[in-house]
């Protein structure tokens, strides 16, 4: 049940996505990597921001791998899913 609960962090990731987003249409890795680690994010959050495949993304797309990633850890319930 532990797992279920929600964390202090939850919605910290799709605080950063829109943070990334606004105003651009496409986003590296390495600009989500430096930003995930300016704002703090939580050790866990940062190991799925460190999952992510090089390369640019569009805003759908990059929530499409961090939400593949946070649903295969088993933590949407903890850090919530991004859109």
């Amino acid at each position: 049940m532990g797992e279920d609960i929600r964390s202090e962090e939850y919605g910290t990731l799709q605080a950063l996505i829109d943070s990334l987003y606004f105003k651009r249409v496409r986003v590296n890795q390495i600009e989500l990597i430096v930003r995930a680690e300016s704002v703090d994010l939580c050790s866990d959050l940062l190991e799925i921001c460190g999952m992510v495949p090089a390369g640019t993304y569009s805003r759908r797309r990059l929530c499409d791998q961090l939400n593949s990633c946070i649903v295969a850890h088993g933590w949407g319930s903890r850090y919530g899913t991004v859109e």
